[in-house]
């Protein structure tokens, strides 16, 4: 309990900042104003019908039913006036139920296209420090509230024009009574206000626990099989079942505000004002003649001056939840982590390739710095290795250059200009990015290589899955490059996707290739399989490539040594070598380690050698 008291959503929220919210939630409602508009057309004419259907069953009572005037003809058209307004009522509230519903659901689309937007402009760190299941909660089930929170705005609307019309016939036919019946009103708004006060926080613990339900399930659907394969069933199970715990309570706690402020408070307001209502008439008919269909009447208004205050408690359980949702969401929206940024008149090209950098420092939390003064220079078609134990700051510079993260001191150049020079989209297009881990989409091999455009036609396609040497397993398929990849592309090795992902970016024909450690993952076939490929692929342009076997990178202009994020040799293989330093090492380590594996495995294939 102590971490959920210190927690930030654990806390109310102060009714100045709920409407600053609710503020800012009504611009969604702007742009479908003709729906609202028509919506409160609607609940006025349901509210003017309201107070016509009891006036008319008064007039029936107290003028034919009680004297005994009533023919056939009068019941007759009694009934169908009644019957009109029963039809015209029921059309009033198809008209403000529809109206309010299309209105806020076309709110809501717009609200979730725009969260969805934003976090597309989001940069990398905000991803790293906010988890994936928080996102999908707040795009999904945050908006989703907002459906609720337009149809507390109904219900509000409805229930005001009902309580001041209610009130204002009562007024006009025994002011004395109606004043006793408005004395209930301050204990209503008191109630409203102390439901308000405390149910913000009740919602906002428990819009937490949800969050953190959410981001359990995705973290244990992405790594079932890690999951199985370390048998972590139980504790993941356990600690599922503790945030479910958790969330329990939070919407138990939620129940019992409910029912004790909302639906059972009104009603006993309702059932004390009714008997002082009925002890007035009561009182009054000891000296004056009280008609019947005044008091059916009267007490009809008193339920209509009770009943929408009932239903406007019982949706505040939405305006609060749609409130805390607002603010969850407005985090989003407000937040400042964008994607680093071009200069406002970007519109340099990348023509030849040549990437420099000139004492480039970085750090992803702003302090601590991850690289330190990072200087040198690929000129076109040059190839240049990033070699280093893992944390030295290898994909940090990949990072920094393919501007995933803003780097902080120095500068970064293509073709001797500024990389803020170049438009974002140009960057994307000539830098053709290999990542070690190749993500597939839900589709078919070719949308997977073309990446959903368009403009690259099936032959192209074709020409890059050959040039990556990707065809010999594509075209073995059932539908060859039609065939269908799941999310993820699981049905593949992962040295088949990675060649999915080589033709991925050959396809795009870029000026520069860029390739974080992209054969790590591969086995010694394929890579084989593909160095040719890769060969072909250097060809005429400019590649900075993270190398984790040493022996891929033999034929580099220049090879960079990093350790500690910065660089501490640089040459070439045979100048590294002759060095006999860091690199020098790490190369005999690894040549070491592949003689003992061939030699290992020279013996499973003759073990009568080894006698």
């Amino acid at each position: 309990m102590a971490d959920q008291n210190k927690s930030a959503w654990a806390k109310s929220i102060p009714v100045k900042e709920q409407f600053h919210i609710m503020g800012r939630l009504m611009h969604y409602a702007k742009p479908y104003r003709k729906q609202f508009i028509g919506a409160i057309v609607g609940a006025l004419a349901l509210a003017g019908v309201n107070i016509a259907l009891p006036y008319i069953l008064q007039v029936y009572m107290d003028k034919y039913l009680t004297k005994d005037k009533g023919t056939v003809a009068i019941i007759l058209a009694f009934a169908g006036l009644y019957a009109a307004g029963t039809l015209l009522k029921a059309l009033a509230q198809f008209v403000q139920s529809f109206g309010f519903q299309m209105g806020s659901e076309r709110g809501l689309e717009d609200m979730r296209r725009q969260l969805f937007g934003k976090l597309e402009t989001l940069g990398m760190r905000y991803f790293d420090q906010t988890p994936a299941g928080s996102i999908v909660s707040r795009v999904t089930n945050d908006t989703s509230t907002m459906s609720d929170f337009w149809n507390v705005w109904l219900t509000i609307l409805v229930g005001s024009f009902s309580l001041i019309s209610s009130f204002v016939v009562m007024l006009k036919w025994a002011p004395r009574v109606a004043l006793m019946v408005l004395a209930f009103l301050p204990i209503l708004l008191f109630v409203v206000w102390y439901y308000n006060h405390y149910s913000s926080k009740v919602y906002r613990h428990m819009r937490e626990k949800l969050s953190e339900l959410n981001t359990k399930l995705n973290e244990s659907i992405e790594g079932i099989s890690i999951i199985q394969q370390f048998r972590q069933e139980k504790r993941i199970a356990k600690e599922f079942e503790d945030t479910n715990e958790d969330y329990l309570r939070s919407r138990n706690a939620m129940i019992r505000t409910n029912s004790l402020l909302l639906g059972s408070m009104i009603n006993l307001l309702y059932s004390l004002a009714l008997v002082v209502v009925l002890a007035a008439f009561g009182l009054m008919s000891m000296h004056n003649f009280v008609e019947a269909g005044m008091v059916y009447a009267f007490t009809t208004y008193v339920a209509n001056f009770f009943n929408p205050m009932t239903n406007m408690m019982d949706n505040l359980t939405f305006l609060q939840d749609g409130v805390v949702a607002g603010s969850r969401m407005f985090r989003i929206m407000d937040n400042q982590e964008y994607a680093p940024q071009q200069h406002k008149d970007a519109s340099e090209t990348i023509t030849m390739g040549k990437i420099e950098f000139k004492h480039v420092s970085f750090a992803y939390d702003g302090e601590h710095e991850i690289l330190h003064d990072i200087s040198f220079v690929a000129n076109p078609g040059e190839t240049v290795a990033l070699v280093g134990h893992t944390g030295s700051g290898k994909s940090s510079i990949i990072n920094v250059m393919m501007r995933f993260y803003e780097f902080g001191q120095g500068q970064i150049l293509i073709d001797d200009k500024d990389i803020r020079d170049f438009p974002m989209a140009e960057l994307r297009k000539k830098l053709g990015l290999v990542l070690q881990d190749s993500f597939m989409f839900y589709g078919d091999i070719s949308s997977n290589i073309r990446m959903f455009n368009k403009d690259i036609t099936d032959e192209q396609v074709e020409e890059a899955a050959k040039f990556v040497q990707a065809d010999s397993f594509i075209e073995q398929l059932d539908g060859k490059y039609h065939a269908k990849v799941i999310e993820g592309g699981s049905q593949f090795s992962s040295g088949q996707r990675q060649l999915i992902s080589f033709a991925r970016t050959v396809v795009a024909e870029p000026k520069v290739l860029v390739l974080d450690e992209a054969t790590a993952n591969i086995d010694t076939e394929t890579e084989n399989l593909i160095q040719e490929g890769l060969r072909r692929m250097r060809q005429g342009r400019t590649t900075i490539a993270i190398a984790h076997r040493l022996s891929t990178i033999k034929d580099a202009d220049l090879i960079l040594v990093l350790d500690a994020g910065r660089i501490v040799e640089r040459g070439t293989h045979d100048e590294l070598l002759a060095k006999h330093g860091r690199y020098y090492d790490m190369y005999e380590l690894q040549t070491g380690q592949a003689s003992l594996a061939q030699e290992d495995e020279r013996i499973e294939e003759n073990p009568e050698s080894q006698e």
